[in-house]
């Protein structure tokens, strides 16, 4: 089903979203099978990969001890920011650092990145979208993927939510379905 025109973007699969880590997403590691199924397609196509990823400074503003929601997490160069080290990263996945200032936070993979730009230079239209978590930086990169005029595929065997508040998963995806995107199985990338 890729093809030219089509990239796929992988949402902050990383080690404190994952069991163990210091904000893990419930069942958050169950991610890795569809991810890696579709980062084989797109690869194998020569079609393009990008993968976003939290990278906070030490004193971001979304930390608990700066009066933000979440406890510390994905404090760039440590070992909880890494990618989980099940996902086939491979050396042209194009990483995209997110939330990288103390006072600013972005749950949005487009939120004061290049990734618009990036994706408008190697003429992309639609984007296939999965990782974690469907109720926080999954639901808002795909809100400002279909603002920005992207068609979206998601992954729907390759998201899982946080639910603080139960319910909040499906709520995004229904949001997210209303808004235009689609998902879609993994069976539907052969």
């Amino acid at each position: 089903m890729p093809a030219a025109g089509d990239a796929l973007v992988l949402v902050d699969v990383q080690n404190d979203f994952l069991a163990g880590g210091s904000l893990a997403v419930p069942h958050g590691d169950e991610v890795l099978p569809a991810l890696n199924r579709a980062i084989e397609v797109f690869r194998g196509r020569g079609l393009p990969v990008f993968a976003t990823r939290d990278w906070h400074p030490a004193g971001h503003c979304s930390f608990q001890t700066r009066g933000g929601q979440w406890p510390p997490h994905c404090v760039a160069g440590t070992e909880g920011a890494a990618f989980a080290p099940g996902l086939a990263i491979f050396p042209a996945v194009v990483v995209i650092s997110k939330a990288t200032r103390a006072d600013t936070d972005a749950y949005s993979g487009f939120q004061g990145t290049e990734l618009h730009r990036l994706l408008r230079e190697r003429e992309v239209r639609r984007l296939f979208v999965g990782g974690l978590a469907t109720d926080y930086c999954v639901l808002n990169t795909v809100k400002d993927a279909l603002a920005l005029g992207y068609q979206v595929l998601l992954l729907a065997d390759g998201i899982r939510a946080v639910d603080a508040q139960p319910g909040d998963g499906a709520r995004a995806l229904a949001e997210m379905t209303a808004l235009g995107a689609r998902p879609i199985a993994g069976g539907e990338l052969a």
